[in-house]
């Protein structure tokens, strides 16, 4: 597998960039640009994670393509076919959202998320956003949450059997999907079930934690690796024998000195596991 961060830390030019991703060890990369960014500062950081042998992990969207006002859906479906494109242009492993929610907090949690209406609306919208972008060197994808179509690895393949289009595959992050006593208590298992059911459909993965708070009901808290109790190594051995080249990025942290300090976990951690350059 090829560790990553999702922050480009600090740096001055594409080339520290990369190089700065190369010394801590990394050999994959999110990119930190967007569609809006002009083209040759793309074509410069494209050429600079090349030239260091970096592959680029995800093309991030995050933006609400089922938004209920017509004006922001509009705006934000056509971010999300232009992010696909530009994925494709980089050649990254993938373009990344969550489906969208349907209430007023983009990414939040709602009853209406889980209707025969939400359903059918995803499928629509991922299937509209991979035809207009019509790409050949990248996928899209949606990252699973924990309240939000797809929350787990039936459903997934459920969705990817609707969507039915070659260019939709997976986003692994396998603490959003646990959301439950069961899977918190029988991790390794769940971590086995999502590698048999979606398997080479993965794309890239998402490595942080999972802490069960004691008091009640059940509180399931993301965390930086090793401040909960996830396997994350069995987890990271599970992706990386699906594609050793399989990137596995750290994300949700708040400062580059945390950054820096989790990955020097994750890289004790799983020792043997990840590639250098």
């Amino acid at each position: 597998m090829r560790l990553g961060t999702s922050s480009p830390l600090k740096h001055n030019s594409p080339e520290e960039w990369a190089q700065n991703q190369v010394k801590l060890g990394c050999a994959t990369v999110n990119f930190p640009l967007n569609c809006n960014d002009d083209e040759q500062k793309i074509i410069a950081y494209k050429d600079a994670a090349e030239k260091a042998g970096l592959t680029i992990a995800e093309v991030g969207i995050w933006r609400n393509a089922l938004a209920s006002d017509p004006d922001e859906r509009k705006a934000n479906m056509d971010y999300c076919v232009n992010q696909l494109r530009l994925a494709d242009f980089l050649g990254a492993r993938c373009a990344v959202n969550v489906a969208g929610a349907f209430g007023p907090r983009w990414d939040g949690g709602y009853k209406a998320n889980f209707t025969d209406e939400a359903w059918k609306k995803t499928v629509a919208m991922v299937q509209e956003i991979i035809d207009r972008a019509n790409v050949h060197n990248t996928y899209f994808t949606l990252e699973p949450m924990p309240w939000m179509i797809p929350t787990g690895p039936k459903e997934y393949l459920r969705l990817l059997e609707a969507v039915d289009r070659d260019r939709f595959a997976v986003h692994m992050d396998i603490i959003n999907m646990t959301n439950s006593a069961d899977r918190y208590f029988n991790a390794e298992e769940f971590v086995d079930e999502c590698a048999s059911l979606l398997g080479n459909k993965i794309r890239s993965c998402h490595i942080k934690d999972v802490h069960l708070d004691e008091r009640y009901t059940i509180r399931l808290e993301e965390c930086g690796p090793g401040d909960g109790e996830f396997p994350l190594r069995h987890y990271v051995e599970k992706m990386n024998e699906i594609d050793p080249d399989m990137p596995v990025i750290l994300e949700h942290l708040n400062t580059d000195e945390e950054y820096l300090k989790y990955l020097g976990y994750l890289k004790e951690q799983l020792n043997g596991l990840y590639k250098t350059l």
